[in-house]
């Protein structure tokens, strides 16, 4: 008889996030209408015939998905963390967009934290009309081409060790970036060291 050896089960992505919602045009009105995310897909949902199945494009072509009820009405109740518990969802927004995000949370009187400084994002925290915590997040950063966001990440983390900082901050994400492109990207120079020709 053979061993079956240990293997990893390797994820490639985020596929979809199901949330419980209440009735279904409140989902349609905050993912869709604050939100922005497109309505793409309606359907039954599959394991429950008195719910529907409502999903949502986040912006990458993965799904949001709500499961709803017309029996269930919203409770803007925070959501319980404990352990275990989903703390918030994140999505990414642009620089331009981040930036209009509190003007346009107040025009619906929806508190939110305002700004916050992550070091290699900027952050703003709020909860939707069900109580779910969600974070509108922007990168400070584009990775080099050939790169993802993680890439620069995780070089930065490096950095960020090596010098003894305690969090990551745009220098440790610029030099990341630098050490990524030279790493990837060849030049016909000996010599790629920084100069003054000033």
């Amino acid at each position: 008889m053979t061993e079956t050896a240990l293997r990893k089960i390797q994820t490639q992505g985020v596929h979809h996030i199901t949330l419980i919602g209440a009735d279904r045009q409140s989902s349609i009105d905050f993912w869709e209408g604050v939100l922005g995310m497109p309505f793409v897909f309606d359907q039954p949902n599959l394991d429950n015939p008195r719910e529907g199945h409502v999903y949502f494009d986040p912006g990458d072509g993965r799904l949001i998905t709500v499961f709803t009820n017309e029996t269930r009405k919203p409770d803007a109740k925070a959501v319980p963390e404990g352990v275990g518990s989903l703390h918030h969802i994140a999505f990414s927004v642009s620089q331009a967009s981040f930036w209009q995000v509190a003007a346009r949370l107040d025009a619906r009187g929806v508190k939110h934290s305002g700004p916050v400084d992550r070091g290699f994002m900027d952050s703003l925290y709020f909860r939707d009309p069900l109580g779910l915590r969600i974070e509108l997040a922007s990168y400070r950063f584009e990775p080099p081409e050939g790169h993802r966001h993680a890439d620069v990440m995780l070089e930065a983390h490096k950095i960020r060790v090596a010098r003894g900082d305690h969090h990551i901050d745009r220098i440790h994400l610029a030099d990341a970036i630098e050490m990524l492109v030279s790493r990837s990207q060849g030049s016909l120079s000996k010599d790629r060291s920084a100069k003054n020709p000033y």
